[in-house]
């Protein structure tokens, strides 16, 4: 949460914190004021103030308003003792909370420097945790906001200020799972012993024993460069034995995916999972040009086209501002989008282009039909939805929250293969950072489960100058 867990120790001897919430901490995490632990939480009136402003409207942000509302009612209702005294929060939060709420009961006199006006709601907060650092010296007052410029203003004031934590799936984004593991030049002295190996639909199976095994993932990549290279996928994992299973070579035009091969390992390894039918959920990261999108919709074509395997292709991304009304424009719901999916063509060009006996005629018989099978919606109108049998694409996932996400991975019915693809470097929705992503939030989740795989694309196959450009700009 938002202690170490060192100070766990020490909490019944210090008086506990008292933490000060900004607005946006509270819609962004509706739930944010049961996440303090035996903290105890303040709410400034200006707070209350901005959240009223935020909650009409369908936004993202106007809904967590309203839930946030709804929290505090449900808190108020249940007071006995004076609001000076603060409200219990044990009982409201099912015991994950067992501080007290405190909300602004009296007029705060503002003591801010001249400099700063006092009409702003931010500075107004800044003044009520002025105010509590003289009336309780003993106490720690912590300012929880996730504006940067809210938080510099108050350290430049002295005050204390932090983030809010508690939305990060992981601290350093470095540590986020790849999807594979090179192993040792020791790995088949230690692991060699009393292996098995078999032959099952044309791959190669072995099952292994050693200390290794036990840090296996499920479908997590194996690879081991030398002489005599081994690029393997984990099928089971239990204790100290673990079955791994040889890849498909996308790299030879044989088993080329509508005429795309794979360049390097890490696209070798994205097509075996976008292949395979047993997985049913795909995350593919990486930088621009890595060719997340041209393998994920050169596997969909495969599959939708030729094995029949899946209905149709549907492909929606975040259209940044994310979740807004894609507007009163004319045309239909598709036609709307297409301004957003130009990503989406240029790569059904290339596509189009893999085949290279087909004519002109030809060509543009395949583009209708192709383009007949792949569907574009908007994030907008998902809620409800089940898709059954398709092959779900979502685009530019780093922009999603994990609550959308869930939103979206829950629409999958029977049959349905769902890939996100996403560079969580580039977030262009606020208050989203790379560590609290919606796409990094799901691989974290989804890493080690059977029907799941994950990879991280490490290369860029556009051009000499892209790789050039993203290497030196």
């Amino acid at each position: 949460m938002h202690r170490p867990p060192a100070a766990a120790r020490d909490a019944a001897t210090k008086p506990s914190k008292l933490f000060v919430l900004d607005t946006n901490v509270l819609m962004h995490d509706p739930t944010s004021v049961y996440r303090f632990e035996e903290h105890d939480v303040f709410l400034p009136i200006m707070t209350l103030e901005e959240l009223d402003n935020h909650k009409k409207g369908m936004s993202e942000i106007a809904r967590n308003a309203r839930q946030v509302t709804r929290t505090l009612d449900e808190i108020v209702s249940r007071m006995d003792d004076a609001i000076e005294q603060g409200i219990q929060l044990d009982e409201a939060s099912r015991g994950l909370a067992s501080g007290r709420l405190f909300l602004q009961t009296e007029a705060i006199a503002s003591e801010l420097p001249a400099g700063l006006p006092t009409a702003k709601a931010d500075n107004q907060i800044l003044a009520v945790l002025i105010h509590l650092q003289r009336q309780h010296p003993e106490r720690s007052a912590i300012l929880v906001s996730k504006d940067i410029n809210m938080r510099i203003k108050a350290r430049t004031l002295g005050l204390q200020a932090q983030d809010y934590f508690n939305d990060k799936v992981l601290e350093d984004t470095d540590l986020l799972y790849t999807g594979m593991r090179e192993l040792g030049p020791d790995f088949w002295d230690q692991h060699a012993q009393g292996m098995e190996s078999w032959q099952q639909d044309g791959r190669t199976l072995y099952r292994l024993m050693g200390p290794l095994c036990a840090q296996f993932l499920v479908n997590q990549f194996l690879i081991q460069e030398g002489p005599s290279p081994l690029h393997a996928i984990v099928r089971k994992a239990s204790g100290t034995s673990a079955e791994i299973e040889t890849l498909r070579d996308h790299t030879h035009t044989r088993n080329s995916v509508w005429g795309i091969t794979a360049r390097n390992r890490e696209q070798n390894f994205a097509l075996n999972l976008l292949m395979n039918p047993d997985i049913d959920f795909v995350t593919l990261l990486g930088q621009a040009g890595t060719g997340k999108t041209l393998l994920t919709l050169a596997a969909g074509l495969t599959q939708v086209l030729d094995a029949r395997r899946y209905s149709e292709i549907i492909m929606t991304r975040v259209t940044v501002p994310v979740g807004e009304d894609i507007g009163f424009l004319p045309g239909t719901e598709e036609e709307k989008m297409g301004p957003w999916m130009g990503a989406l063509e240029d790569n059904l060009e290339v596509l189009n282009k893999s085949d290279e006996d087909a004519g002109d005629w030809g060509r543009a018989a395949t583009h209708d039909l192709i383009r007949n099978r792949i569907k574009i919606k908007s994030l907008n109108f998902m809620r409800g939805r089940t898709f059954l049998n398709k092959y779900l694409i979502i685009d530019e996932a780093q922009n999603l929250t994990p609550k959308q996400m869930k939103t979206l991975i829950t629409r999958a019915g029977p049959a349905t293969k769902v890939v996100c693809l996403g560079n969580i470097a580039q977030i262009d929705t606020p208050y989203l950072t790379e560590g609290s992503s919606g796409l990094a939030y799901v691989v974290d989740r989804f890493k080690g489960w059977a029907h799941a795989g994950h990879i991280t694309l490490q290369r860029g196959e556009r051009s000499r100058l892209a790789d050039y450009a993203a290497e030196v700009l």
